[in-house]
């Protein structure tokens, strides 16, 4: 038992530390963008590139708040926090999303409502440098975003990570946010109207504002207390319910507590005639068996309930329809 739980523990420490270089090369990548878009964008007076670089800085802020989710979410619990710190991964997930929100995508729209209204004129060494500096941004994000992705395919755990999930929808938002940008520069330039690019502004901030409600929604799930996969818990009620000592399931409730580690607590019936010894031996039986089949579960409580008599003697056990007593 304390050797499964050693390599799995060995397992979460390899996957973090993969995680945590890919999160590092995602923050060096967007802070040298995000000054070269700023310096492009204050150059050629592009609000569209004035909007990735906010975008960028937003996403480097973000990367140093996963960084804090990987290191304080491994802590080991302590008399405070019983069951550990797992959810510390989906607190800061939340900063993340909330941080998108603010300084990516209001900012954004700061930008296409400032250039509709004062307008912005550019010269053409203005849109060079800034396609220059979108087309090296691509190539980093671009970069980034294959390696969050190459992650993920390797991993059991996937896009279930937070952390890794930030990341992919940060790279995959900034590609998508610099077509947009460079799209957005050349109608401006072919046209002479700033439209085009106070468009890709405002569609750029609406993406952003999009990907941080998803993120922020599914972090929000996770610290309020979601329950297992559906399918999870129908797995682990129909072992319980195929273990012979227990008559019947009442009641099943799930919680994750961290990335890796799920509550389950069960109120179940006993076939009749179980002394107070038998029943504490097949409680602790029940429960080894349980941790050794789903790995994800680490926290398990078994509530006994209390039958009259004559509710005893109609349980399927009883009358036969299970095979017991």
């Amino acid at each position: 038992m304390s050797g499964t739980l050693s390599r799995k523990s060995a397992d979460l420490s390899q996957a973090d530390r993969r995680t945590r270089l890919t999160v590092l090369v995602a923050l060096a990548a967007n802070l040298v963008i995000a000054v070269a878009k700023a310096v492009g964008g204050v150059f050629a007076g592009s609000p569209a590139l004035l909007s990735e670089a906010a975008h960028s800085v937003a996403d480097s802020f973000n990367e140093v708040f996963l960084l804090a989710a990987l290191r304080r979410s491994r802590r080991p619990p302590d008399a405070r926090h019983p069951f550990g710190y797992g959810k510390e991964r989906f607190f800061w997930s939340l900063l993340a999303a909330v941080g998108i929100f603010v300084m990516g995508g209001c900012f954004s729209f700061f930008q296409g409502v400032e250039a509709l209204r004062d307008g912005a004129e550019e010269k053409f060494s203005g849109y060079v440098a800034g396609l220059v500096v979108l087309g090296v941004a691509f190539c980093a994000e671009g970069a980034s975003l294959v390696r969050a992705l190459h992650q993920a395919r390797r991993e059991d755990r996937g896009l279930r990570d937070p952390a890794l999930r930030t990341v992919v929808a940060e790279d995959g938002t900034a590609v998508l946010g610099v077509v947009l940008a460079g799209v957005g520069i050349v109608l401006h330039m072919l046209t002479g109207q700033v439209v085009w690019e106070a468009s890709a502004s405002l569609a750029i901030g609406a993406l952003l504002v999009y990907v941080a409600y998803r993120l922020g929604a599914d972090a929000r799930d996770r610290l309020i207390g979601e329950a297992a996969d559906p399918e999870l818990s129908e797995t682990i009620r129909a072992r319980l319910a195929e273990e012979p000592e227990i008559d019947s399931v009442e009641a099943l409730f799930t919680m994750k507590l961290g990335l890796d580690s799920t509550l389950v607590a069960a109120r179940v019936d006993l076939v009749p005639g179980l002394d107070s010894e038998r029943v504490e031996e097949v409680l602790v039986r029940i429960k080894r068996s349980l941790s050794r089949t789903f790995d994800e579960v680490d926290q398990i409580f078994l509530d006994v309930t209390d039958r009259s008599a004559h509710e005893a003697q109609e349980s399927p056990a009883a009358t036969g329809e299970r095979g017991g007593a």
